[in-house]
Formats: structure tokens, C-alpha cells, sequence
């Protein structure tokens, strides 16, 4: 990106965050933001606006996520980029995001060198992915092949049934997150999401969900 600027428009629900980004990219050679937006409707429309190169988009943001939003600067400002910059590299999170058209994905904990290739590497028209991110995507690549996984009831996930399988296991939230390698916020947010489509309002239902739908077996009675 010699000689050129980039102009970025940021994408974040959280007013610390965002400042703070904003803050970054200004100390960033060849990084020029020219708006920020507090969720994805703004970002949207910000980009029919100001035509920028890159949104560094944030994922859970309220009225238009990320990935809705991702989706229809895509479609319909298909010369603008989008790097995702998020708190979660959960495939619940990750591959929707791809899906949808963003070129880039980061992690929160990355630093100004890393946001600053990634926006160069969109730019550029190559992917602009953490190194975190590239080795998942080798292993969903690199996978072997296996038998579809049976359909879930209510619609659940395959991750939103793992985390309930171990909540019927007795794990707490912090279990669960190093169990499945994920934050525990991204737990929390399976939890509210299956407790939903499920129409559950404790752990105890959610246990005895689990039982009744075989996604966990009840332990047996032992024999003294």
C-alpha cells in the first residue's frame, strides 16, 4: 500500500473500544479513519456515504450485527473491504463472518502491526487473517470427512449442543470454556441462545433437556 491511503471506517457498539481504535489507526502510517459507527445499521450507512476502502467491523453489535452488516456492504458496496475485529474466533463466530464476505479477520488482542497488514492485505485483494484464524481454517480444510452429525432438536447447533451436553455433565461456564477451547462469554452467549430455542430457564430444565433428547446420558444409580 506504498503511497496510498487507506480509509477506514470503524464499527463498534462499545464507546471505549471504538475511541480507543479510532485512536490506534490514527497513529498508524497510510491509515486514514474517516467515521465510526456504533453498530452495523451506521456502519451501513456510513458506507454509502464516505465510499471507504475497509469497516473494521466488530461481530455482536445491537439493531444489524456485523455479519448482517458484513453481508450488505458486500452486496451492495462490493469495493469496500471488511476486517472483522472481534472478541470471538469461535466457528459459530468465524465462518458466518467469512461467509459473508469479510476479507479479514482479528481478534481484539491484536496490536496495531497486525490490524495495519491486515487492512493493507484487503487492500490489496489478499486475505487479511491472525494467525489464529489461518490454522483453524487449515484444520476445517484438513479435516477428515465424517458422517453427518444427527439434526439437533429445536434447531440447536452442534456447538450449542456440545455446551449443553456438558452442562448436563455438571460443568460451570468456566469449564465449559476450556473445554471447547472458547471464552467464557461466547459460553454464555450458547447458553442464552439455546435456552431460548429451547425454551428453557435454568440449568436444571436444562439437564433434564439433555437427558430427554439423548444428548446426555443421566448417570447410573450405584450399587453399594
Amino acid at each position: 500500500m506504498t503511497g496510498q491511503i487507506a480509509r477506514v471506517i470503524v464499527a463498534d457498539d462499545q464507546a471505549v473500544v471504538r475511541e480507543g481504535i479510532v485512536m490506534l489507526l490514527g497513529l498508524l502510517p497510510g491509515i486514514q479513519v474517516v467515521g465510526s459507527a456504533r453498530d452495523g445499521e451506521e456502519a451501513f450507512a456510513l458506507v454509502a456515504e464516505l465510499d471507504p476502502d475497509v469497516v473494521l467491523m466488530d461481530l455482536r453489535m445491537p439493531r444489524c450485527d456485523g455479519v448482517e452488516a458484513t453481508r450488505r456492504i458486500r452486496r451492495e458496496h462490493p469495493a469496500t473491504q471488511v476486517v472483522v475485529l472481534t472478541t470471538y474466533a469461535d466457528d459459530d463466530s468465524l465462518f458466518p463472518a467469512l461467509r459473508a464476505g469479510a476479507r479479514g479477520y482479528l481478534t481484539k488482542d491484536a496490536d496495531g502491526d497486525e490490524i495495519s497488514r491486515a487492512i493493507r492485505d484487503v487492500v490489496a485483494g489478499r486475505a487479511g487473517l491472525s494467525p489464529v484464524v489461518q490454522q483453524r481454517l487449515l484444520e476445517q480444510v484438513t479435516a477428515p470427512t465424517e458422517p453427518a452429525a444427527p439434526r439437533l432438536p429445536d434447531g440447536l447447533t452442534a456447538r450449542e449442543g456440545e455446551v449443553l451436553t456438558l452442562i448436563a455433565e455438571g460443568l460451570s461456564n468456566a469449564d465449559i470454556a476450556r473445554s471447547l477451547q472458547i471464552s467464557t462469554a461466547t459460553v454464555k452467549t450458547h447458553i442464552n441462545n439455546l435456552f431460548a430455542k429451547a425454551g428453557l430457564h435454568d440449568r436444571a430444565q436444562a439437564v433434564r433437556y439433555a437427558y430427554r433428547e439423548g444428548l446426555a446420558q443421566p448417570p447410573r444409580n450405584r450399587i453399594t
